[in-house]
């Protein structure tokens, strides 16, 4: 059984004429009455009682009639939905992000989307980002923000920015308000980190590395919240960066940024999906409308960062 077959069979119960039916299908009466013999033979009934003055449905014929009409109609709203899809984003997107990042940038992005995209939902699901790669390779997620390197062959990853991260102390240390601190006024400077397992973990060690700080051993921030209240009650300096600075959420409460000599610290920022996402111009736009409220929340211009 085709869906054809029961167009011409529709067209032929609403025009009970098979040369009518065949003009308004644009297709050939011999065609035609082929294509509803073939069915009837597939059905093993006959659909259609033909008389020299019209055709009309038997009453097995009347019942297909009925089904076939309903069939073409969910079709065709069925086509109408995925237009609408196509052209609007609708539905739930399940949106894995860090807690480096997520909560302090999610909250406007969402607001915004919400306005753009009224039929769109967002789930958001944070979580350390080797983890949350893995959920969006296997699909229990669609997206995910986090910080550069995103490897994986099955994802298109586009780069939205790059966000500039401060050393930052609590009002009363030593080195606030200094001048071009140098590398040696900051060795051995005990500096807070953040649970082993994220990635802002490792940028974190390599900086402090650079400029001969050393890791503050036994305070392990699980947040960037947790890093910020540390800091501000003097038990080490942390490496924050500029959009937690810029939001409400975090701000500069308690802390001032340590004026490094030669510091160029920074973190790239992308948006991932798998490739086979039919989405995937959608959620181009959505990483263009994260990237554009990035820019307008920050202390100074981000930079775009290259892939």
């Amino acid at each position: 059984m085709k869906l054809r077959q029961l167009e011409y069979l529709v067209a032929i119960a609403d025009t009970q004429s098979f040369a009518k039916a065949a003009l308004l299908l644009n297709v050939s009466q011999p065609t035609l009455s082929q294509q509803i013999r073939t069915l009837e033979d597939d059905l093993g009934l006959p659909l259609l009682e033909r008389s020299p003055n019209g055709v009309w449905p038997t009453p097995a014929g009347r019942e297909v009639i009925d089904r076939a009409r309903a069939i073409l109609r969910d079709l065709r709203e069925l086509d109408h939905v995925a237009r609408r899809a196509g052209s609007r984003v609708s539905g739930t997107i399940r949106f894995g992000t860090t807690p480096t990042l997520g909560p302090y940038l999610l909250s406007p992005v969402i607001a915004e989307l919400h306005q753009s995209l009224p039929d769109l939902r967002i789930h958001v699901r944070e979580g350390i980002p080797i983890y949350q790669t893995d959920d969006l390779a296997k699909g229990q997620i669609d997206l995910y923000l986090g910080p550069l390197p995103i490897s994986n062959h099955l994802f298109q990853v586009e780069p939205l920015f790059r966000e500039r991260l401060y050393l930052v102390v609590a009002k009363d240390h030593l080195l606030a308000g200094c001048r071009a601190v140098t590398a040696d006024q900051l060795a051995g400077l005990p500096v807070l980190s953040i649970d082993q397992r994220h990635q802002y973990h490792r940028q974190i060690a390599n900086i402090a590395d650079q400029f001969g700080m050393r890791l503050a051993p036994d305070y392990e921030g699980t947040s960037l919240d947790s890093l910020h209240q540390m800091a501000a009650s003097g038990l080490g300096a942390a490496i924050l960066p500029q959009l937690y600075l810029a939001s409400e959420v975090g701000g500069f409460a308690g802390l001032t940024v340590v004026d490094v000599a030669g510091w160029d610290a920074y973190r790239s920022i992308a948006l991932a999906w798998r490739k086979s996402n039919v989405l995937g111009e959608h959620f181009a736009m959505i990483g263009e409308s994260i990237a554009r409220l990035a820019r307008s929340l920050t202390l100074e211009k981000l930079e775009t960062p290259q892939a």
